[in-house]
């Protein structure tokens, strides 16, 4: 897999560099989420864990993924401004486990 960084632009006021790639993996199937984080961790000089993919999406037929990335400046950065879901998704935060709330008994029915 290559990746190739299309463009950057500085976000000063979230504390991050936006970043438009492309992915070629030619003869492969779809690079994970965390494949390409590392790549781009790589080509940035940053650590991974600083890296969110916001999306990623492979064009039929052609070996090639076009995705949006963010990389922040510190961890307090990320964790304020990502959403939950992104942080669960990246491996940055657990999922919260769903309690179900107990069955109320059903009221026998009337005889008649």
């Amino acid at each position: 897999m290559k990746v190739q960084i299309e463009s950057k632009k500085e976000n000063v006021l979230l504390q991050r560099t936006e970043i438009n790639f492309w992915a070629e993996h030619a003869a492969e199937p779809t690079p994970t989420r965390d494949a390409v984080r590392t790549a781009i961790a790589g080509a940035v000089g940053t650590p991974k864990e600083r890296v969110v993919i916001d999306n990623m999406k492979t064009e039929y037929g052609k070996g090639l993924s076009k995705g949006y990335a963010k990389v922040y400046e510190s961890d307090e950065a990320l964790k304020k401004t990502e959403g939950r879901h992104m942080l669960v998704r990246h491996g940055l935060a657990e999922k919260k486990a769903k309690v179900k709330a107990a069955a109320k008994p059903r009221a026998a029915p009337k005889a008649k």
